[in-house]
């Protein structure tokens, strides 16, 4: 049986260059059980040396700092073998994609609330300290996608997406009766999403396999595939050879 209360808090650094933001993380942080901290950073540069001498097992890591900024600093600890989990601390929420595409684990917007940073501190603790390997083995799909929503961001998971319809530079991930948009080609969001869970219909339509319910000739070689919300797409030309398959034709 494991439990939180047994495994020791999580050693953790802070970087902003705002001393006032430092601050109020370290007031918060006071707050939590599952954390001690080791120290702060103001730079890039700074957090690269600490975490090598410290060696923490947590980065409260802002993104928009002079010089190295956040983003750098993860890429330049994703190859380290005792890298930290990173959880991005910021005032803008246009970095999600790049943030998780750099493995970080949450994204916490600006001004941090106790209870949200609660929730990314638990996330870090399902992420790290559980048997998660034998699920992801270094799967090259997209498991999630962290997604604006309202004031905060929300965590999808792929497999829960029916559809993704284009909107000029934003994708519309369609969740049961709720919808998200996501600022990504739809190519690039492809290129993401596990091929044999997701097909791309149309040049702007990307849809969970299962959730076709049945394809229907139109004819002049029209073809649309009905789903199961009620939801028909047109399928494009070049993507009807593949469609076909899906009916063994």
């Amino acid at each position: 049986m494991t439990d939180d209360i047994e495994k020791p808090p999580l050693k953790t650094l802070i970087i902003d260059d705002e001393p006032l933001a430092i601050e109020r993380l370290q007031l918060l942080c006071a707050r939590q059980p599952d954390i001690i901290l080791i120290g702060t950073a103001s730079d890039g540069e700074a957090a690269l040396r600490l975490t090598e001498q410290l060696r923490p097992d947590l980065l409260l890591l802002d993104i928009a700092m002079p010089g190295k900024d956040g983003l750098d600093v993860a890429r330049a600890l994703s190859g380290n073998d005792h890298a930290p989990a990173i959880i991005f601390v910021t005032a803008f929420d246009g970095f999600a994609v790049e943030a998780f595409d750099v493995a970080a684990i949450d994204y916490v917007l600006k001004p941090v609330e106790s209870d949200r940073l609660a929730l990314a501190i638990s996330r870090v603790r399902e992420r790290t300290f559980e048997t998660r390997a034998e699920s992801t083995e270094d799967s090259p799909w997209a498991e999630e996608f962290w997604v604006p929503y309202k004031s905060e961001l929300r965590r999808v998971a792929a497999p829960e997406i029916d559809r993704v319809e284009a909107e000029r530079d934003y994708m519309r991930l369609h969740v049961g009766s709720v919808s998200y948009l996501l600022h990504q080609t739809i190519t690039g969001l492809e290129e993401r999403l596990n091929p044999e869970e997701f097909i791309r219909l149309h040049r702007s339509h990307l849809v969970r396999r299962d959730w076709i319910s049945g394809l229907r000739h139109e004819g002049g070689g029209v073809w649309i595939a009905c789903l199961k919300c009620g939801t028909e797409v047109r399928i494009g030309r070049t993507h009807l050879a593949e469609a076909k398959k899906l009916a063994g034709r």
